[in-house]
């Protein structure tokens, strides 16, 4: 199989992801059918089979790309040779730029992930835990040198950003009075003004 159907050279399975995920974040995952997908993509329904094996399959690689650009970032902050407060300020920075970039995966994520099969499920939320456990080894680093205060548990600390991150596609808007990197700047200061030791 031909991997495009027309000139513009986009492959099949990157035009079949985008139109899926401006169909979903318009009307939603369960309101929309695999004919509107593929319709809006150019091809046919044996393509979207041929690179997808189902409508599932489209929504986990939706928030999986994102999961799989997010986690790479993380581990080359985290692995840099900086001050721990500079890479958990790096890394918390870095969450909400590249999710407010990719703010309709975000958002078809958090409002659809109950749709997606047990496995699927399973398989995301163990990719998120790694991407977490990175983010609160950062954290940790920083309590253990004593650059950061111990009085809030590592975990709680994540679950705080990761709350504040998880809540930007409700609010956030692109013609707003904030760019991404001036929210970014405001939540990392955030949280290492939380961490810091008295």
């Amino acid at each position: 199989m031909a991997r495009t159907t027309d000139g513009d050279g986009t492959p099949v399975p990157q035009r079949l992801l985008a139109a899926a995920t401006r169909l979903f974040a318009d009307q939603g995952y369960d309101r929309t059918s695999v004919q509107e997908i593929v319709e809006a993509a150019g091809v046919t329904k044996g393509a979207l089979y041929h690179y997808f094996g189902s409508k599932d399959d489209l929504l986990h690689e939706v928030y999986a790309r994102l999961l799989r650009v997010q986690q790479e970032r993380l581990d080359a902050i985290a692995d840099a040779d900086a001050p721990v407060a500079e890479r958990v300020r790096d890394a918390a920075a870095d969450v909400v730029v590249s999710t407010i970039d990719n703010l309709d995966d975000a958002s078809i994520f958090f409002r659809s992930m109950h749709h997606l099969s047990p496995e699927k499920n399973k398989q995301v939320r163990a990719e998120r835990r790694r991407y977490h456990e990175r983010f609160r080894a950062l954290i940790e680093e920083g309590q253990e040198s004593g650059v950061f205060s111990t009085a809030t548990p590592a975990d709680l600390v994540v679950d705080y950003h990761f709350g504040s991150v998880h809540h930007l596609s409700t609010w956030y808007r692109p013609d707003g009075p904030l760019t991404p990197q001036q929210v970014a700047d405001h939540l990392a200061d955030l949280l290492l003004r939380a961490l810091r030791a008295p």
